[in-house]
């Protein structure tokens, strides 16, 4: 290997472990922020007024900023920095112009229309509810501009390959959450929470702003949209905004079905969702670590063979680590609650609750980790549209299984995991489907994997299951840690045992990047 191309390697895996650390650390902190919600508000009202109003600014800021980045955003601004640092000054100069401006007149459009907004988002809430989410919805939105802010920077300094600030914004945005919540909530009630956002989005600046100690002639009033560089921005970000506007789409439609129940439905749901996001996140890290660099560059290469092997490998590893988080998170759901929310506000009955909703939204958590490693392969492929179109019939499958079910059933809130649920498998299956069109995968043993995977999944989940309930009157902490722990070694030793190629690749993957050391 030459000096060269020795360096590429070293900055690729120094980038890819940033990247990785900063999303278990979000994951992580994100798990905390749950925890103290639940400690403090329990699964009240002002919980689902807080995550329903929560949602609007998130929307503006997915559809303005967020799903331009690595789609659009990093991958011209690379282009540029590399070759012209006053062309790329210009067009970054531009982008964020046009980026504020648009968020600037959202945002006051939405500050004025709240009430409308807030009908569509939860218009099954009680009149007092609907007014405090009004009010939260309201206090919510300026924090657009700093999130907005937050992710362009964050595109300028990927793409100047400054990736240390940028793997840690989420992590401090939770951090910000935590703060308010804690230090105000006997003075502010549930408005503490808005606090913590509002906090949490300028700390993400503030963290970022030392990575652009060296822009001291931006040429900040530069609107030049006829520039090529903003017009291929443009034209990039363009399918990616139809799936995102096909996700706001599914958002309104979850939301205020949800709404119509009871009020701690959407809190129950809240907090189920993110047991599956934490899993969900480590293993999209982790893929993202060992096969997604080496997978752009064989795409751009036109290296078919390599391509095959490596996307193959990839889908093999996601199985190897999302079924047996599956399977733990079934046999040891309500252990795994009790442990992280049990506490304050949050009770014995809250946790029962939340550990039914979990086990529900299960079946479609090794689906959506498969549908991610798929979704690689179609961007590696610069083949944005179809990912995204296949997003629209998602939407059309949660409403045609959440519909029926919520009105002849009696099932709720189950109601509507179930057609989350049933949303993340049938985009997985369209998705894998479609694929085969830009790739073939067959004959890379990737049903080996899945059915040798299963069998040790089907042994963890024995052992951790028994021994959970042997281990029950020693607390969660006791189960999580005797019963885990032996599931888990018993889901290695089986996959040893049946040589799983996937454990192989990533430990040696691993080992490569100095986590476990060479013999």
């Amino acid at each position: 290997m030459s000096g060269a191309s020795g360096a590429v390697v070293r900055r690729v895996a120094t980038a890819a472990l940033l990247i990785a650390a900063g999303n278990i650390a979000s994951r992580l902190i994100g798990v905390v922020r749950e925890a103290v919600i639940a400690g403090l508000f329990g699964r009240g009202a002002d919980v689902a007024a807080f995550t329903a109003a929560s949602a609007v600014p998130t929307i503006v800021y997915d559809l303005l900023v967020n799903g331009a980045i690595s789609a659009a955003l990093v991958p011209v601004f690379s282009a540029y920095a590399e070759e012209d640092e006053t062309a790329f000054w210009r067009v970054a100069a531009t982008v964020i112009n046009l980026a504020l401006g648009s968020i600037a007149l959202t945002v006051g459009f939405l500050i004025w229309q709240t009430p409308t907004v807030v009908m569509l988002l939860a218009g099954g809430f009680e009149p007092e509810l609907r007014e405090l989410t009004i009010v939260m919805t309201r206090l919510l939105l300026p924090s657009v501009f700093f999130m907005g802010l937050s992710g362009l920077i964050t595109a300028l300094l990927y793409a100047r390959q400054r990736f240390l600030l940028p793997a840690f914004t989420t992590s401090i945005f939770n951090l910000g959450i935590i703060l308010g919540a804690v230090l105000l909530q006997a003075w502010l009630g549930p408005l503490s929470l808005v606090v913590g956002v509002l906090l949490g989005s300028v700390l993400q600046v503030a963290l970022q702003l030392p990575g652009l100690r060296d822009a001291t002639h931006v040429p900040f009033l530069t609107f030049d949209l006829a520039h090529p560089g903003v017009r291929r921005i443009l034209a990039l970000y363009a399918p990616v905004a139809l799936g995102i506007g096909f996700s706001i789409a599914g958002i309104v439609i979850d939301r205020n079905l949800a709404s119509r129940l009871t009020p701690d439905a959407i809190p129950t749901m809240r907090y189920a969702t993110a047991l599956i996001q934490f899993p969900l996140g480590l293993v999209a890290a982790a893929v993202s670590f060992a096969v997604l660099p080496t997978l752009s560059r064989q795409a751009s290469a036109g290296d078919e063979a390599a391509f095959r092997v490596t996307l193959a490998m990839g889908i093999k590893v996601v199985l190897l680590l999302i079924l047996p988080a599956t399977a733990a998170l079934a046999a040891l759901g309500a252990p795994v609650v009790a442990l992280l929310y049990q506490r304050g506000a949050f009770g014995g009955e809250d946790t029962q609750a939340t550990a039914r909703a979990l086990l529900l939204y299960l079946p479609g958590l090794p689906a959506a980790a498969l549908d991610q490693m798929i979704l690689f392969a179609f961007y590696a492929r610069q083949r944005t549209l179809t990912p995204n179109l296949v997003q629209g019939a998602a939407i059309l499958i949660y409403a045609a299984t959440a519909l029926p079910l919520l009105m002849w059933t009696p099932l709720g809130v189950a109601a509507l995991i179930l057609a989350n649920s049933a949303q993340w498998i049938g985009h997985a299956l369209i998705l894998y489907l479609l694929s085969q069109r830009l790739v073939d995968l067959g004959g890379l043993r990737i049903g080996e994997t899945f059915w040798k995977c299963l069998i040790a999944c089907i042994a963890l989940f024995c052992v951790a299951w028994w021994l959970g309930n042997a281990l029950a009157f020693a607390g969660p902490l006791a189960v999580l840690l005797g019963a885990g722990g032996l599931g888990t070694l018993t889901y290695a030793g089986v996959c040893l045992a049946l040589r799983v190629e996937a454990l192989d690749f990533l430990i040696t993957t691993l080992r490569q990047r100095g986590f476990f050391p060479t013999a």
